[in-house]
Order: structure tokens, then sequence, then C-alpha cells
């Protein structure tokens, strides 16, 4: 018996919101992602990349300072200035008609050796321009049919600033976080055992009034 053939359906995706993932273990932005379809889907399995398009935006002069050591110096921003990868993803789209909304979860990273990270913590305000490239595989008709998304699909939002350093305060407030060697790391601990430094900080404030 022919398997009647199935028009692969129609997938458009667009971003309609973020917010702080409540109740995380640790901190995370939740952001809204609507899927529309011109037919039924069983279901998907999708591929996320969330990307920082750093170009569309301006940059006061505090945040040239902060942004030096990823782009260097202001007036080279023509050609150094370039979109940074957040995060990657794969999420399952449940059955649907003609359109949902599912969750994608973006885990907020202090590690200012990150890019992303480092890039998002020097922003003083206002949006930050996200591109979301979209592949993997959609599952449809009856019998079952699949057929491959191209990275063609794109969905663009600005998230405002505030959000992002909102959901890190809210694990870290008043905090950063630091990545040294260990070998670093070891002798910062042996200086803070030897003076009875009571906290990191103390450590930090020692070694600068020593410094003066």
């Amino acid at each position: 018996m022919a398997v009647e053939a199935r028009a692969i359906p129609e997938l458009a995706f667009a971003v309609s919101g973020a917010a702080r993932l409540d109740h995380a273990a640790a901190p995370a932005l939740r952001f809204s992602l609507q899927v529309d379809s011109d037919g039924p889907v069983r279901s998907i399995v999708l591929d996320v990349q969330v990307q920082i398009a750093a170009r569309r935006r301006r940059y006061d002069a505090g945040e040239q300072e902060r942004l030096f050591e990823l782009f260097g110096p202001p007036a080279g921003w023509g050609t150094a200035l370039r979109t940074l990868l957040w995060h990657r993803a794969t999420l399952v789209v449940p059955p649907f008609t003609h359109g949902t909304v599912v969750d994608l979860h973006v885990p907020c990273s202090y590690d200012l050796a990150v890019a992303g990270s480092r890039y998002l913590d020097a922003l003083d305000g206002g949006d930050v321009p996200l591109e979301f490239l979209f592949s993997g595989s959609v599952f449809y008709g009856h019998p079952l049919q699949t057929a491959r998304l191209s990275w063609e699909q794109e969905a663009s939002y600005r998230l405002p600033v505030e959000i992002f350093k909102d959901t890190l305060d809210a694990y870290f407030r008043g905090t950063a976080w630091l990545r040294v060697r260990k070998d670093r790391f070891d002798r910062l601990a042996a200086y803070k055992g030897q003076r009875a430094l009571a906290t990191w900080d103390d450590v930090v404030d020692a070694l600068l009034e020593e410094r003066g």
C-alpha cells in the first residue's frame, strides 16, 4: 500500500517575552517561544542557538571601556564588534495544530571568562539584541513522516538588561564570581590562613592595601 505524501508543515517562530525562571537551582531566564504552523504537527525536536547581536545597539563611554577586553578600542569596532554565541539548547515541542508556546530556558552565568556573560555584565541598561536560530526535525502526518529544519529559521528579541541583572542579583546579591588557576587559589588560601583573614573580601582588601 502506497504511503500518501503530505506537505511539510510551514513553521514560523517568534519570541514573545522573557522573565526570570522562578524556583530554579541556578539563575536562568525563561523565554516564551511561539511556534506557528499551517498544519498539524506531531512534535518537533528543536535545536536552538541564542546569539547576542552586539552590532545592533549603541554603547556609552562606560560600556565601551568595560567591553575593551572583548572588542578592543571603540575606534576599531567597525570590524571588531561581532555576534557572540550565548547558549545552545535542544527542546521537544509537543503536538499542536496551528500554534503553541513553549518555554526555552537559558542559564545566566556569572563566569566573566565567558564572552556572553562578560558582555552582559558590561551593560548599564537598555536592551540586548538577541537572535534565535532554529534547526532540528519536525514530525507530522499519518502515517508519521519527518523532515529536517534548516538554520534559515530565525527570530529576534530585545532583552531588557534589567531582567538579566535582576536574575543574577536574586542569586548573587552584591557579589561577583572570579575564576583563577588552582595554583593561584592555593597561594591565596595560604595567604588567607597565614593572616587569619575571615573572608575573601578581606584577602582582596589586604592585597590592594599592600600594593598601595
